[in-house]
């Protein structure tokens, strides 16, 4: 088994640097081959039960078949994000607190699985203004689950995968994933028809991977660390500030990721803009979806490779690459195409490339920027801010939408040009 585990990982990860380990211990570059192949299977199937149960689409979808309030469906991103991102500064001392981190995100994924039983069951056997409140419930414990896993996932990843290996990894998960989504949204337009069942099916699938993906990454083989700092979460949180004012580099990373932010956020402006009736509406999300899994079909192994060999650049390239995308959508309305069949698809297809760059490049960046006594304190911090920034881009976003989806857009795109900008004041990490 071992040396098809090898051959496995040599196939995956073949270059220059043969099998030299970086970064990490001798025991764990021992063990790398077969931890890698473990990431790459849990870390895929989580993110693919992120696109069958995906609150933007999937779920929005949901509460409306319910007949649950508007309200309510407003709510979802909002309860999402805030849940994944803005607990992370003040649970990173507990997970801190822990010698074997795995456990952590094991535990996160077990609560990913019960949160899309929940949201199943409410699906199932409720409606109205209640099943969207137990539909929002269960939502909330995937993004509480969420916040865990995303802190312990970036210390571990760096304690066990060298690192020459760790964008390839995630970025391996990454297209692995996108080709579920892919198949799902397929299914989906075919099939429309039986909408709902297909739905409740993917989120049953969506709870069986959560829970799948936790037995996975049990058996990772992860070194015992150091404990240290693992105090009272609060009183680590506001002390745990202070490295924003003492590390220049921390604050201009999470000033570029806050800016490349508008990848994530323009791609319904788009369909805004390609609308004119509600069922114009519905095809262009349905468009949105195939586009941004067939982007990271395509794009997520090749990010995650030239993310080993430079994280930063990555970051530069996507910022250039969205406000282009931005730029091209503008320009195809401008010209009066938006509403033919090929160009707004291209230019959602095109923003979506960028938007997979920017999740790897980040994520690999932060990884390499900082030794395991800081790993998880900064991925918190990070998460944290941008948390608090996604939720002030909402207020934005409903100001913005009185000057239309145009003002909107082109506001979007200048975001990640100068996301772009900022990253290239960056340190060079590399990968040698």
């Amino acid at each position: 088994m071992r040396p098809a585990v090898q051959n496995a990982f040599d196939a995956l990860t073949s270059d220059d640097d043969g099998r030299v380990c970086k970064d990490i211990s001798d025991a764990a570059c021992k063990e790398q081959p077969a931890n890698f192949l473990r990431h790459a299977a849990a870390l895929g199937l989580s993110k693919a039960a992120d696109g069958l149960a995906d609150p933007k689409l999937v779920l929005a979808w949901l509460m409306t078949h319910l007949g649950a309030p508007a309200g309510l469906v407003g709510l979802l991103v909002p309860v999402r994000e805030a849940g994944a991102l803005l607990p992370q500064l003040f649970t990173a001392a507990r997970i801190r607190a822990m010698s074997q981190r795995k456990w952590a995100w094991v535990g996160a994924g077990i609560g990913q699985g019960v949160g899309a039983a929940i949201i199943l069951l409410a699906a199932l056997t409720l409606s109205g203004t209640l099943g969207g409140l137990v539909l929002l419930a269960g939502l909330a414990l995937v993004a509480l689950s969420r916040s865990v896993a995303s802190v312990a996932y970036k210390d571990v990843l760096g304690k066990t995968i060298a690192k020459t290996r760790r964008g390839t990894v995630t970025g391996l998960a990454g297209s692995g994933a996108a080709a579920v989504t892919l198949c799902f949204a397929a299914v989906l337009m075919v099939f429309s028809d039986v909408r709902a069942a297909i739905v409740l099916v993917a989120l049953a699938l969506a709870a069986l991977s959560w829970t799948v993906a936790a037995g996975i990454f049990a058996g990772l083989a992860e070194e015992r660390g150091a404990t240290d700092g693992g105090g009272n979460g609060w009183r680590a949180a506001i002390e745990n500030l202070r490295y924003l004012r003492e590390d220049s580099q921390l604050a201009r990373f999470i000033l570029a990721r806050g800016l490349l932010t508008s990848t994530a956020l323009a791609p319904p402006y788009l369909v805004v803009m390609a609308s004119g009736t509600a069922g114009a509406a519905l095809e262009g999300l349905g468009a949105l979806v195939a586009a941004s899994a067939l982007a990271g079909l395509l794009s997520s192994y090749f990010w995650g490779r030239l993310a080993d060999i430079s994280a930063r650049k990555v970051l530069i390239l996507t910022g250039v690459t969205g406000g282009c995308a931005l730029v091209m959508a503008l320009g195809f309305n401008a010209a009066g195409l938006a509403q033919t069949i090929w160009a707004l698809p291209l230019a959602l297809f095109t923003l979506a490339l960028a938007h997979q760059g920017v999740r790897l490049g980040r994520s690999t960046y932060l990884v390499d920027m900082v030794g395991q006594d800081r790993r998880a304190v900064y991925t918190a911090i990070s998460n944290t801010v941008i948390g608090i920034v996604l939720l002030a881009s909402g207020i934005f976003g409903a100001i913005a939408a009185f000057a239309g989806p145009h003002a909107s857009l082109t506001l979007f795109a200048l975001m990640a040009v100068a996301g772009a900008w900022v990253a290239y004041g960056l340190k060079e990490l590399g990968g040698g």
